[in-house]
């Protein structure tokens, strides 16, 4: 490690006696990077065992990576937590300008402990820690409003990141998230509602520390070849052209789209709603992560009427990518641009995980259509494609008016055990299924990946190649593959290096720029390390309560082909048991 590298620093922040402290913790930076690495120790250190989620002692914890502002794409901040929907392990990571600036403020992690009496925000400007009265912004209905009020309170622009959360936080929904830099979240998994239970409306940390490498020379040589090969990247390049909306057309015509409910994989209005069409009728500009130059992230200009003045217009400014699209678009059978546009902005305003929401309410549709429940008990009128239906709906989930919507408040699982329809119910592990029914790979990553997400072991990938070649899975091969991919994820995210980066952060890409940071591992240690991880979470896992061989399966998923064929029940079974026994071996 750099010598007198603040980022073994661990800030600990009690907000129940309104105090803080610093203690170095060289040891965990040293053995397990950053990022992932740490949050997990952590999380173990201060989590009591089977805590409710919303209880004050449920901690939250950030994490950065020790290529933070060295390096391009090693932007991400990992959060950690208790979540409120799984009720196990909570596992976030979020881009902007959150992981530089707590590194810049001399951190390498954030604990938060405790909860306060009467709303608050904390500002952290370098070593200094303030506790602001924010009783006035509690309440406030606008997660953008909130933001623009902060930016103006604490200054330090460029160097500064603005975490906040919206109404659903406040109302503590089960899948609220923490909105950041506007366009960026910590979305899944319900960090929105921890911060509602300690009474935290929002996080602005600032820093402007400066850090050298002892050997500018190899920094230089090895962080240029970093960003030619991001920049020269034609997957890269499709990234800033198209941004994740990219994925939409293509997963169309491989049949792997999730679609009303999943009751299809195949949408007709696909081209409608791609990632070309959103470019065409409305990208107003790109915009980047702190040390990204690929800037995957979209954001459209939709022009709107004043509703009482409708020869006047306002622009809006809305972030979109593909899982947001599939969410609020193809699984609600909405079929324009600038209809999904305007569900994604409700659920920004408020503070809510769109992919949860979006299958949230495609449960709630196919309960209406099939009789399940009736428009009285419901309180809203949801049809497929039905925006304005859908849009009261997103608000019902944090306002929260009759006992219907009180259940969705808490996940599709939960409200799936008080009312029915649990065969069709999406969830894994209790989160919301993600935008992929490539295959039984996909599927089994989300239930036995350490975040039940797409971004666990990849398993989306393993199904496209095996589609294109024709070439059929063993549950062997998927659960090695799985387990192997997630394993390597735990070094990259330890590093907050950004997934999309994987093709370039290859481990030997790693090593060297860990070799610039004074750190000499070889090939195997970084696998050994990754596992060590993943086995670390996996055993924080089963200490609340999970268990592979318990783990439900969806029936709709074995119901709707994929691009692999009819999945079975015994062959993912199967699969999973296999993973089973690698992870424990």
């Amino acid at each position: 490690m750099i010598e007198k590298d603040p980022i073994t620093k661990v800030l600990y922040i009690d907000l129940s006696r309104r105090r803080s402290w610093v203690e170095e913790r060289r040891d965990l930076f040293e053995e397990y990077l950053g990022g992932t690495g740490v949050a997990i120790q952590l999380l173990k250190e201060e989590c009591p065992k089977n805590i409710d989620p919303l209880d004050p002692k449920n901690p939250i914890i950030f994490a950065v990576g020790q290529l933070t502002g060295f390096f391009p794409l090693a932007s991400k901040t990992v959060a950690m937590f208790k979540s409120p929907l799984t009720r196990n392990l909570g596992e976030s990571h979020c881009g902007g300008r959150s992981a530089t600036a707590i590194r810049m403020a001399g951190y390498g992690a954030i604990v938060i402990k405790g909860a306060s009496e009467t709303p608050i925000y904390l500002a952290i400007h370098g070593d200094k820690v303030y506790f602001r009265e924010a009783s006035a912004l509690w309440g406030i209905g606008d997660s953008y409003t909130v933001g623009r009020i902060l930016r103006e309170l604490e200054g330090n622009p460029g160097v500064r990141t603005i975490m906040r959360i919206g109404p659903a936080g406040e109302k503590l929904v089960s899948y609220a998230c923490v909105v950041t830099e506007t366009y960026r979240h910590f979305g899944r998994l319900g960090l929105g509602a921890i911060f509602g239970s300690k009474k935290l409306k929002a996080l602005v940390v600032s820093g402007k520390r400066s850090i050298k490498p002892k050997n500018p020379k190899l920094y230089r040589e090895t962080y240029k070849e970093i960003f030619d090969k991001l920049v020269k990247s034609p997957l890269m390049k499709k990234y800033h052209e198209l941004g994740t909306a990219m994925n939409i057309n293509p997963l169309n015509l491989l049949k792997g789209l999730p679609t009303r409910n999943l009751t299809t994989a195949e949408f007709e209005a696909a081209e409608e709603i791609s990632g070309e069409k959103f470019a065409e009728k409305h990208l107003g500009r790109r915009v980047g992560c702190s040390h990204c130059p690929v800037s995957c992230i979209h954001i459209a200009a939709l022009r709107e009427p004043y509703e009482t003045e409708p020869y006047f217009y306002k622009t809006k400014m809305i972030s979109y990518d593909y899982e947001l699209i599939y969410a609020l678009g193809s699984m609600l059978g909405v079929n324009s641009t600038e209809n999904v546009l305007k569900l994604i902005d409700e659920v920004e305003i408020l503070g809510l995980d769109a992919m949860s929401t979006g299958v949230a309410l495609a449960w709630a549709t196919e309960m209406l259509e099939k009789k399940i429940v009736s428009k009285e008990v419901v309180g809203v009128e949801l049809r497929w494609g039905n925006f304005d239906g859908y849009k009261k709906a997103i608000r019902m989930i944090v306002n929260q008016p009759n006992e219907f919507f009180r259940a969705l408040a808490h996940g599709v699982e939960y409200a799936s055990s008080k009312y029915g329809g649990k065969e069709f119910a999406l969830t894994f592990g209790g989160n919301e299924m993600p935008g992929y029914h490539t295959g039984p790979a996909a599927h089994v990553g989300y239930m036995v990946g350490s975040r039940h997400s797409h971004l666990d072991g990849a398993g989306y990938s393993l199904d496209e190649k095996a589609a294109q070649s024709g070439k059929k899975l063993t549950p062997e091969e998927i659960a090695e593959n799985l387990l192997n991919e997630e394993s390597w994820r735990q070094i990259l995210s330890s590093l907050v290096v950004c997934f999309f980066g994987r093709g370039v952060y290859t481990p030997d890409m790693v090593i060297k720029t860990l070799n610039v940071l004074e750190y000499n591992l070889t090939k195997e240690d970084l696998i050994k390390l990754g596992r060590r991880i993943l086995k670390a979470k996996y055993e924080f896992k089963v200490r609340e309560g999970f268990n592979l061989e318990k783990i439900q399966i969806p029936h709709r998923i074995l119901e709707t082909p994929t691009p692999n064929g009819v999945l079975t029940e015994e062959f993912i079974q199967r699969t999973v048991k296999i993973f089973k026994e690698k992870m424990e071996a």
